[in-house]
């Protein structure tokens, strides 16, 4: 289905992100022509995105503003729902959120690969920066009631303290651009957020808003991630430090209390709609982006409730293969394997709190029984995959990626 955006017709027009003209000189002309060298030097063109912090929201068309309140009633429900299951799927929705916040990016790994990066045992790029972003999802949670700059900066610095400790625990000091450019400068890019000098200001301003409590919850979730990425506060990893905002926002202002829903899903399905409506936003027009995420929430309860009936499925399956007694450390582990799909004898027994060698004899009765299938051949060190887990994850992760 294609990607319909109306323009609202509010009553006070949310403002237009302005700009300014800053000098830019190239420190690193190397390997550039000289006239790619000139082309990339000269005055450029850097966004004054508004104040945020004490404006009213305009008014919006009635069926956005419909579609936003439908959208929280139906996350709060899901949010019922699923935290009513006796089941770990908090930590499983979590994980899936952050895998794909991460595609948006371009950051793709099976599910597999990323049980692995968890374990300390993945070797792929792409994997590590998604566990990343699992940690700045947990943080995101964990700070949601104190959300403040402090918080903000350390959920970039989650996703990004293995791969770029250097580009952590501050704001940008450096002028930063999205798309294009001449070769080292902003000249030529898709968009340019503002001057770095702007950002403090800006990001002060912005928790002032996301701290708000006079506000509809969907339109302000869906406004302060559309400023957090017009200002772009850091020199890497906005768009999934806005992406863990939303889950922030989402418990601060009570619309989940048990779950992460996996909102990120739902963009994923329409990127293309997704960054065009927040260039919407820069052009003063507030509706796209409360569109899409409502589009966005609906997409994604509908996925998460596929992926808790699979993963339920599953665990009903297990229940009827497994001979090991319950109590034991192989029934115990029934648990522990839905979130935490690949596993060792040493993460088992910290899991369980038994000593190494009762966990292994957990593991391999549940080997013995099919729920449990070596990773490898190795005799050392030997980890294990739940594949029917995974398999679960990975079509979740596939439905995300059918383009509306």
């Amino acid at each position: 289905m294609a990607t319909t955006i109306r323009r609202s017709n509010p009553s006070k027009p949310w403002p237009q992100t302005k700009s300014e003209q800053r000098e830019w000189r190239s420190t690193d002309d190397q390997g550039q022509s000289r006239r790619a060298a000139l082309r990339a030097r000269g005055p450029y063109e850097a966004s004054i995105p508004p104040f945020i912090a004490k404006r009213a929201l305009p008014t919006l068309d009635l069926d956005t503003a419909i579609a936003a309140e439908e959208a929280v009633v139906e996350l709060g429900r899901f949010d019922g729902e699923v935290g009513s299951i006796a089941a770990p799927f908090s930590a499983i929705l979590l994980r899936s959120e952050s895998a794909a916040s991460s595609e948006i990016e371009q950051l793709t790994a099976s599910a597999k690969n990323i049980a692995l990066a968890e374990l300390g045992r993945g070797s792929g790029q792409n994997s590590k920066l998604i566990v990343g972003n699992v940690r700045a999802m947990e943080a995101a949670i964990e700070m949601a009631e104190d959300l403040d700059v402090p918080s903000i900066i350390a959920m970039q610095s989650e996703i990004l303290r293995d791969d770029q400790p250097e580009h952590t625990g501050r704001w940008r000091t450096e002028q930063v651009w999205i798309g294009g450019g001449f070769g080292n400068s902003p000249h030529g890019a898709v968009f340019v957020p503002p001057h770095q000098d702007r950002v403090a200001d800006l990001m002060n301003d912005l928790v002032e808003f996301a701290r708000r409590t006079d506000l509809p919850a969907l339109p302000q979730i869906a406004i302060a991630h559309a400023q957090f990425e017009t200002v772009h506060p850091f020199p890497d990893g906005n768009g999934r430090t806005g992406r863990a905002l939303i889950q922030a926002m989402l418990r601060r202002l009570g619309v989940t209390q048990n779950v992460t829903v996996p909102v990120s899903a739902g963009l994923l399905r329409d990127t293309r709609g997704y960054f065009h409506a927040l260039t919407e936003y820069r052009a003063g027009n507030v509706a796209p982006i409360i569109q899409a995420f409502a589009r966005a929430s609906a997409d994604a309860i509908v996925n998460g409730r596929q992926l808790v009936g699979d993963l339920t499925s599953v665990r009903t399956q297990w229940e009827l293969l497994t001979s090991a007694r319950v109590g034991s450390a192989g029934r115990r582990l029934l648990d522990v394997l839905q979130r935490q799909p690949v596993i060792d004898a040493n993460l088992a027994a910290g899991e369980l709190d038994v000593d190494p060698r009762n966990a292994q004899n957990g593991i391999d009765r549940l080997v013995a029984d099919g729920i449990l299938t070596q990773v490898g051949n190795g005799a050392r060190n030997r980890a294990y995959e739940a594949r029917d887990v995974l398999t679960a994850l990975d079509d979740f992760a596939a439905r995300a990626n059918r383009r509306r």
